[in-house]
């Protein structure tokens, strides 16, 4: 995440934009449904339990969102709350669904309020499973004011919108650009590259001028989020409710794969995860480049866990086009997103809850790191970041690839980055290049969309 503090980061996973997702059924026949003692036609689009405005609200939280419950405790005194901590289905561990599933088989125990570190949960958390109430309360139909709705980000409320409602909001965005050290770049003479092309060309230089300098990493779980998403590679396109169609013989995939591999062989890219002792040990004062989240400079960057780059190094380039196209995309990896249980018997607490943690400057200026969802906060929090001196550069390029992330890549039940970890990283440590895995991939991906009910073309 973006900032100038310290940041633990919260192994969030999985990605943006989701025009048609979810189900078609999610919301038919909801008014059958109640939740003991509650309405079968809820004022704001679900079955709403009978009501308790003094009722306590359990808030289940990762560790790094304890601090947004923090500042809500401390700026709303009178409103009692409940604070749980869990993983946030992080890496795609889908422990949000499956502790939701049990709690529906109980027929109790729902949390109000749930953090996920995924984007995808609202493919299911909208929808009944066996027959029980959805999970996940509608926002957009008077819970959540139009007004707040409508000052998020365009297209950062894609992933939390199943046909056309939206089930959560998201708490930061996660759009990758290209960082780099204009410390080392200037002094080895370098500029900026400004396609792809030029990035891989620029690899091949550092390679045999300079040795162990790295212009980015292919070993985290996210690595198709950021090289094959940026590509546009149709690996994960949800194209209906249960409809993914999934391409990975493409010229965009290949291309992709192409570049991953020349630059892991040189070295300049290795698969090494950033989250690990020895990327710190080798590559420490050695980044020169390096594509990525939002949340890499504070997570990566300023961390004195990590990298622990000084002040006036780091800058933040554009996201990176393919040369002959017009305008560039990018991928997203992570942010966060935050649900109203439907079961909540004080939905008015929960709401004030989720809508503070979202866009209060109390806590996403103040104190989150990561880039805000919720564009006048984000606007706030850009300038409190480039009032720090911590950047080499403007942070522009941040807030523009905020709506440049690509719309072919949805939001599925399934996690590709676990499919991507199960599949690829073992294959690619073996030794086989991720050109020759594509197939593979391809059929990992198909196999994992048809467990989960997709029908894959």
């Amino acid at each position: 995440m973006v900032g100038i503090h310290t940041v633990v980061r919260s192994r969030r996973r999985s990605a943006l934009t989701v025009a048609a997702l979810g189900a078609a059924t999610a919301l038919l026949a909801l008014t059958g449904c109640s939740t003991g003692g509650g309405s079968a036609n809820g004022s704001y689009g679900f079955p709403e339990a009978k009501q308790d405005t003094s009722q306590t609200i359990t808030v289940w939280v990762d560790a790094d969102r304890q601090a947004a419950a923090k500042a809500f405790e401390k700026a709303n005194p009178d409103t009692k709350i409940k604070v749980v901590t869990y993983d946030g289905s992080a890496n795609g561990s889908n422990s949000f669904r499956t502790k939701m599933q049990l709690f529906d088989r109980a027929g109790s125990g729902w949390p109000d309020v749930v953090f996920s570190s995924q984007n995808n949960d609202a493919a299911w958390a909208s929808q009944k499973s066996n027959g029980k109430q959805a999970f996940a309360a509608v926002l957009d139909k008077g819970l959540v004011p139009k007004d707040t709705l409508d000052n998020f980000t365009p297209g950062s409320l894609n992933p939390c919108t199943v046909n056309g409602q939206v089930y959560c909001l998201r708490n930061d965005l996660a759009q990758a650009v290209l960082w780099y050290d204009k410390s080392l770049m200037d002094q080895f003479g370098y500029t900026v590259p400004t396609t792809w092309e030029e990035y891989q060309a620029l690899g091949e230089k550092v390679a045999k001028e300079h040795p162990g300098y790295i212009i980015g990493t292919a070993g985290d779980a996210w690595t198709p989020e950021v090289f094959m998403w940026a590509s546009k590679c149709q690996a994960n396109d949800i194209t209906g409710p249960k409809s993914v169609t999934v391409k990975t013989d493409s010229t965009e995939c290949k291309r992709a794969a192409s570049l991953l591999d020349t630059l892991r062989e040189n070295g300049t890219v290795p698969a090494v995860s950033v989250f690990t002792p020895e990327f710190v040990k080798s590559y420490t004062g050695k980044v020169l480049m390096m594509p990525g989240p939002a949340w890499y400079a504070g997570a990566i960057f300023n961390n004195p866990q990590s990298l622990n780059v000084p002040a006036g190094q780091l800058g933040i380039a554009a996201p990176l086009p393919w040369k002959g196209e017009d305008k560039p995309v990018t991928g997203n990896v992570g942010g966060g997103t935050w649900f109203v249980s439907s079961h909540s018997k004080n939905l008015k607490a929960a709401e004030k809850f989720v809508q503070f943690v979202t866009t209060s400057d109390d806590y996403q200026v103040d104190v989150a790191p990561g880039y805000p969802a919720y564009a006048p906060a984000a606007e706030k929090w850009v300038a409190k970041q480039e009032a720090s001196k911590y950047y080499a550069t403007p942070l522009t390029p941040i807030t523009t690839a905020a709506s440049q992330v690509w719309d072919g890549w949805g939001f599925g039940i399934f996690s590709q980055e676990a499919v991507w970890a199960k599949t690829m990283t073992p294959a690619i440590t073996g030794g086989k290049t991720i050109e020759e895995l594509l197939p593979t991939w391809q059929q990992a991906i198909e196999n994992q969309a048809k467990v989960d009910g997709y029908k894959v073309n």
